[in-house]
């Protein structure tokens, strides 16, 4: 979506006379701004795309000590945990907050993209920035979800089905890519069941 804006844009700067741009950064930022909010709202009203589906699937890795490639899985969990935050704002609002916060565009010229005022413009950046701090994870849930990750492997290698099923949330949905394609069990005992004959793997 990302390039088809750029794209857009270009095709739009193409068919413009160039020459009476004033400030071609300006007019360029305007018309890339407006092109991604119209993808935003058709995006809004097209509510069969999910996020699940342009997302990758997150890796959930135990270990003591970290590591350089565990500090760039976190950097990719963390660059889709936001894709996830702004996901959950209107359209307006994230466009104000990426524009100030991310690039630093002023709020006078977010308020001429939006066709707003630039007070308005800073209350959209200052609801979106509230909005992404009330999305933040508790401070202990890395720790809480490490012990039951390692809690369901220990139960895993002993083979212990009553635990397993004890830890596993009823509607547990497990997705395995394969080289025939993407597995999904539903259920915990399905997913129990699985976790118990592959234990001695």
């Amino acid at each position: 979506e990302a390039e088809d804006a750029v794209q857009e844009a270009w095709l739009r700067l193409v068919r413009q006379d160039a020459a009476t741009v004033d400030n071609l950064a300006g007019w360029l930022t305007t018309v890339v701004a407006r092109i991604s909010l119209d993808i935003l709202r058709t995006r809004r009203a097209r509510t069969e795309v999910l996020l699940d589906d342009r997302l990758p699937e997150l890796v959930v890795t135990v270990d003591d000590g970290p590591a350089p490639e565990e500090d760039a899985v976190l950097a990719d969990s963390v660059g889709l945990a936001l894709l996830v935050v702004l996901d959950s704002l209107r359209p307006s609002e994230r466009l104000a907050f990426v524009l100030h916060d991310l690039f630093a565009v002023p709020f006078d010229e977010i308020g001429k993209i939006l066709g707003r005022s630039t007070d308005a413009a800073k209350m959209l950046a200052s609801r979106a920035r509230r909005k992404v701090r009330e999305t933040e994870r508790p401070a202990g849930a890395g720790r809480e979800r490490r012990e039951v990750v390692q809690a369901f492997l220990a139960a895993a290698r002993r083979g212990d089905f009553e635990e397993l099923l004890r830890l596993l949330d009823p509607e547990v949905k497990l997705t395995v890519d394969t080289s025939t394609g993407v597995v999904v069990v539903l259920g915990a005992t399905k997913v129990a069941a699985g976790a118990r004959l592959s234990a001695g793997a």
